[in-house]
């Protein structure tokens, strides 16, 4: 773009206006320090060429009385001083007497001390001077001396530095402006010429330039819409075909690769680069590509053996696993002209395929194992335990329990069937959270007492009122606080605390149970999955539970996370909208 011509103009007038604002700024600087030296110059000269200081009928208080007179004509302030100076340049009296100590002596105070007044004015000091002898006898006896510090002086620089700079900063955006006008009447004919052969490019022949001139840029106008209806003419029936073609490679789903015979793409859809992850496939031959994804695959055979027609192959590239089938094009009968490979992305099928063994496989251990017992427990009542009443209320308790297990597991399994298919019915009320938290923790004070734990909830805060169904937040409440009393030792410490962030209510519930090791965090929340397998069933937990919490909390539109260091604790951090984001009645 900054190498249009349009953009070279507007460079152009933008260098001129700082070329002309830098000459002319330091122009009228140098002015004014010139203007500003002579006319302090010539104030003095105005003052003390009209001005007697007598010797015999002065000394060095009379002198100053005398100088104050002209306290004004001299400019005297608080960036000019008069100093009143013995013979050898020592202060006597001066307006300033902070300075008077370190007062050194300039050229000026030298040429007084010697009998000439001290009158030169030079630019490399930070001030300007001035001294004038009182002489007696030949013999300088005192020299009234002026100083400025060049503080107005500076201040006036900075002042038409300001000035100069605001007339560049108009400058440069009059310049843009006036330059964009100017070189528009140039460049815009080009432009249109430049964005109509680009569209020439990609395809586009229906669109005309209108000539508006005859100069040489209308003739090249003109030519240019002749070959433009020349080429639709001759190339719109192939252009057409073409576009179809690569609209649906573009946009299909499975990746598309198109081989010559000598190995080098000539085709390769956006798809199937996204899949292997090489985006530049078309520098590769065949053999490359295959070899870079670790397939085994000749280009010779799949042209030249005629027992392959087509072959289907399995890659594992990149985490993704892919199923490739190549297939030979033909341009004459005996005559191979390439091959087109089709890649279809089989990843998600397979993760999904796991996750349905992996889930089949967890309900039946997890059923198994209840099932074994109760079928061993009934064998021994059966082959004659019934007979001892102690055992046979042993055993009944042990086969009621283990079906409570098997219950709880097949409703866990139903709320998160009814959650992954968007069939849960959700009660959405406006309900106090701290009356809710303080009631669940009266339900669970007593198995948390049972255990010597100490139950306390810690408020930060005024807590709003939210918007949820009451119940499930019940329902998440309880298993967490369930699994804080059931892993921490006896005797521990479990707090909630609660209370607001911007637009969010949070609970956090922090333990110093035993925590969770670093590398089973990530996995917490995935249905079945245990720290502790063996601890977990005797707890009589599903290994349901903090995936239906999830599930809820994610519902409501919140979050919900886990932190927790081994053998020191565990800390969980529900968050939830206070917006009204209601769920209908399907869930969604």
């Amino acid at each position: 773009m900054f190498r249009s011509i349009q953009w070279k103009l507007v460079t152009m007038f933008l260098l001129l206006v700082v070329a002309v604002i830098i000459v002319v700024g330091t122009f009228l600087s140098k002015s004014i320090v010139n203007f500003y030296q002579k006319d302090f110059k010539a104030q003095m000269d105005s003052v003390f060429e009209h001005v007697d200081f007598e010797p015999d009928a002065v000394n060095a208080q009379q002198l100053e009385e005398k100088l104050k007179i002209y306290i004004g004509r001299l400019g005297i302030d608080s960036y000019r001083n008069y100093f009143i100076l013995n013979g050898l340049g020592g202060v006597i009296a001066s307006s300033n007497l902070e300075m008077a100590d370190t007062l050194e002596n300039s050229e000026n105070i030298i040429a007084a001390i010697n009998g000439r007044k001290g009158t030169e004015v030079r630019k490399d000091r930070p001030y300007m001077d001035y001294a004038v002898p009182i002489v007696k006898d030949g013999q300088t006896q005192y020299i009234i001396y002026i100083r400025d510090e060049k503080t107005e002086l500076k201040e006036i620089t900075a002042e038409l530095f300001s000035i100069i700079l605001q007339a560049l900063l108009f400058g440069l955006v009059i310049s843009v402006v006036l330059g964009f006008f100017l070189s528009s009447t140039i460049t815009t004919p080009i432009a249109s010429l430049t964005q109509r052969a680009e569209k020439l490019a990609m395809g586009q022949f229906d669109q005309e330039i209108k000539v508006k001139s005859d100069d040489e840029i209308g003739k090249l106008t003109a030519s240019f819409n002749y070959m433009s209806s020349e080429l639709k003419r001759t190339l719109d029936e192939i252009a057409t075909e073409k576009n179809k073609i690569e609209t649906i490679l573009l946009h299909m789903t499975d990746g598309v690769m198109a081989f010559n015979t000598e190995g080098n793409v000539i085709h390769a859809n956006p798809a199937s680069k996204k899949m292997l992850g090489i985006e530049d496939i078309e520098s590769l031959t065949f053999d490359e590509l295959f070899k870079e994804i670790n397939l085994e695959v000749s280009l010779e055979q799949l042209l030249y053996l005629e027992n392959w027609k087509t072959l289907e192959k399995e890659i594992n590239y990149n985490g993704r696993h892919l199923k490739a089938f190549f297939a030979t094009s033909k341009i004459e009968k005996e005559k191979a002209g390439g091959v087109v490979v089709v890649l279809q992305d089989v990843t998600e099928q397979q993760k999904l395929d796991m996750a349905r063994r992996e889930f089949v496989a967890n309900v039946s251990h997890e059923l198994r194992t209840p099932l074994t017992t109760i079928k061993s427990y009934a064998e021994t009542l059966l082959a004659g335990a019934l007979e001892d009443p102690e055992t046979a209320e042993n055993f009944l308790r042990v086969i009621n329990n283990e079906s409570d297990r098997m219950t709880r597991l097949v409703k866990d399994l139903l709320i998160l069937s009814k959650l992954d298919h968007k069939q849960t019915q959700w009660n959405k009320t406006h309900f106090n959270l701290k009356d809710l938290i303080e009631e669940v923790l009266q339900k669970l004070m007593l198995n948390a007492r049972e255990r010597g734990h100490e139950l306390s909830f810690s408020p930060t805060g005024e807590i709003p009122e939210i918007f949820a169904d009451r119940d499930r937040i019940e329902q998440v409440l309880k298993n967490i606080l369930s699994n804080a009393i059931k892993y921490t030792p006896e005797g521990g410490k479990i707090v909630v605390y609660a209370g607001r962030i911007n637009n969010e209510v949070y609970i956090k519930i922090k333990d110093n149970g035993i925590g969770i090791p670093k590398e089973d965090i990530p996995r917490i929340f995935e249905r079945f999955y245990r720290v502790d397998k063996a601890r977990s069933r005797e707890q009589g937990g599903t290994g349901l539970g903090l995936a239906i919490a999830k599930e809820i909390i994610t519902a409501h539109g919140g979050t919900i996370s886990i932190d927790s260091e081994q053998d020191k604790g565990t800390e969980v951090v529900i968050r939830l909208p206070l917006e009204k984001k209601e769920l209908n009645v399907n869930g969604t």
